[in-house]
């Protein structure tokens, strides 16, 4: 098929891969270069950078207003466009520009964490599964109907951004198999089961640790690696980046034992942190050189 495709992060980068393997991509569109580094140099996203690699053509508009943007969309005459974590609203005159129009692989089982943050609040949730969903775009946020879906379970201390580097395999396989059968079936979302994602907002980074320490852990995990959840040691900002409920009681934020920390109600361990400036490390090796209070506050 005549694919192009439309994405912007690392979780978009297997997709893409996979759609050259076995299609003929015939554009990529990706949002434009960006500062970044100390420098503050424009910086390819990861999709842009990937495709030149692989000798396929970029486009990076603002938007998509312009006319001329639109109909330079439409001009390609693609078969479909295969969408990912692109980053921009697209108009109908672009959903309906290819023949077979467009599809949105989604990190979520819909209709459950709809928007920006699925896989984050999907974790933080406390949710047992998740999944990818292959859904027909429509101009609604993430409203389209689902033509296929698969399910795997979230480990007890599984990460965002290992969830996130999960996810994206199976998408990548999933759009394939689903470009390989279509047209398939599209079943409409049920309304009664919506949620939304909403965006990550840095000040829920912040641990309390007169909270319960379940919902720490699945706040620790599920914003690990990004934002990071994270708490002040002697002065210093340290991110926590893996946590375990564990065995154990005091006063909220009391350190029981090596890195095992009371809670609201239980208590956690935490299993890998990282200093400012320092690498991620396991708890044992950074507490060879940080030094716990009695209690975190």
């Amino acid at each position: 098929m005549r694919v192009v495709f439309m994405g912007t992060p690392e979780f978009s980068v297997p997709v893409l891969e996979a759609l050259a393997a076995h299609h003929e991509v015939i554009a990529v569109y990706s949002q434009p270069p960006r500062p970044a580094g100390r420098g503050k140099k424009d910086r390819p996203s990861p999709v842009h950078a990937r495709a030149l690699e692989l000798g396929l053509p970029v486009h990076t508009p603002l938007n998509f207003r312009a006319e001329e943007t639109r109909a330079e969309f439409a001009a390609l005459q693609a078969d479909i466009a295969v969408v990912v974590a692109y980053g921009l609203i697209l108009p109908q005159a672009v959903l309906d520009a290819p023949a077979q129009g467009c599809l949105n692989i989604h990190a979520s089982l819909l209709p459950r964490w709809r928007g920006a943050a699925p896989i984050h609040r999907a974790i933080m949730a406390g949710d047992a599964e998740t999944g990818i969903c292959i859904m027909r775009m429509e101009a609604g946020l993430d409203t389209g109907p689902v033509l296929l879906r698969e399910a795997t379970p979230i480990g007890a201390t599984e990460t965002t951004g290992e969830l996130h580097d999960r996810l994206s395999r199976i998408g990548a396989r999933l759009i394939i198999g689903a470009l390989e059968r279509m047209p398939l079936p599209e079943v409409p979302q049920d309304a009664a089961g919506v949620t939304y994602a909403v965006k990550i907002d840095k000040a829920e980074a912040r641990v309390d640790w007169t909270r319960p320490a379940a919902e720490l852990v699945r706040q620790i995990n599920g914003l690990s690696p990004f934002p990071g959840a994270w708490t002040m040691i002697g002065g210093e900002r340290v991110k926590l980046l893996r946590a375990a409920p564990a065995l154990g009681a005091g006063a909220p934020g009391a350190v029981l034992d090596g890195f095992r920390i009371a809670c609201g109600t239980g208590a956690l361990d935490i299993l890998e942190a990282q200093r400012e400036g320092k690498r991620p490390m396991p708890a044992a090796e950074i507490l060879k050189g940080l030094s716990l209070p009695d209690c975190l506050v």
